[in-house]
């Protein structure tokens, strides 16, 4: 491939057969207790060279041409460049690989701040066509304790700002995170945050925790749930959750149950596969423990 990478790199599931175009290396935040993505010596956060990033669109329409349908900008926030340098890369993406159709990235609401909804519109008209964001939890207080750098209402604003400029959002909560104590609030919140802005997909993973002496560390006071806890926090989710066309997904591999559906249309039938879950564990369609992972 005429692009360079720096190991380790990650994408959203849905994004499996997309370009990976980096265009920075690592997180701008990279605080968040729970994550550790971007953790690597290697992967300290930067903005790649701009002249780099150019060539590396303009050696991929020579050698692959109208190959190419989708890409994703990585690393974990492609969205902290300037506008200016984001239109710059998407022109280019226009120029030399005409075939694509659809560009997304990851997003943190904290890079949404200095942009402009016109701003948005812009790169929206330029070919950016959706946005993941992380938003993991709905309740200011699990937000804290993790230190997401974000709050209920910095988040629900950056997924307001990216709608109206017309970039399709697909918010990812995490299913756990708020550990025992904070279970219900963390249900309840995040499903209000989905209520409020009514985004095009969500999504549910796991928590995991790859370096859990470090997760524990800034809170003891932390305990995990239990496959059962899991889904309840999930039935409760689901529950509380009055979206009118948002495409749900449960299916990551972090996950014990997969659930599909469109909300809230499936809104029963989700709830249904979650309570014989939670009624007869034994008989259903969970995924292996062996298979499960980040």
């Amino acid at each position: 491939m005429p692009i360079r990478y720096i190991e380790p790199v990650y994408r959203p599931p849905s994004e499996a057969h997309s370009l990976i175009l980096p265009v920075t290396d690592g997180c701008s935040w990279n605080k968040c207790t729970f994550c550790e993505m971007y953790t690597a010596p290697q992967k300290a956060f930067r903005a790649r060279d701009e002249a780099e990033v150019l060539q590396s669109i303009r050696d991929t329409g020579e050698r692959y041409g109208d190959q190419v349908r989708r890409i994703f900008l990585a690393d974990g926030d492609a969205l902290v460049l300037p506008t200016r340098r984001l239109l710059a890369i998407l022109e280019a993406i226009r120029e030399h690989l005409p075939a694509v159709h659809r560009v997304s990235s990851y997003c943190l609401a904290r890079n949404l701040k200095k942009k402009t909804v016109a701003e948005l519109k812009t790169l929206a008209d330029a070919g950016l066509k959706l946005a993941y964001l992380g938003a993991e939890s709905g309740d200011d207080e699990v937000l804290a304790r993790v230190n997401k750098g974000e709050t209920y209402e910095s988040t629900r604003d950056a997924l307001e700002k990216l709608g109206e400029a017309g970039i399709g959002r697909s918010v990812m909560i995490l299913n756990g995170l708020g550990g025992e104590t904070l279970s219900a609030q963390h249900a309840e919140n995040s499903a209000r945050l989905a209520n409020a802005t009514q985004p095009e997909y969500l999504s549910t993973l796991v928590v995991t925790l790859p370096d859990a002496e470090r997760f524990q560390r800034a809170w003891p006071e932390w305990r995990p749930l239990s496959q059962a806890g899991l889904f309840r926090e999930m039935q409760a989710f689901v529950g509380a959750l009055e979206l009118q066309r948002t495409v749900f997904r449960s299916d990551h591999a972090s996950n014990w149950l997969v659930l599909k559906g469109t909300l809230g249309a499936d809104k029963a039938k989700l709830l249904a596969q979650i309570d014989a879950a939670i009624r007869h564990p034994e008989a259903a369609p969970l995924r292996p423990a062996w298979m499960r992972g980040l």
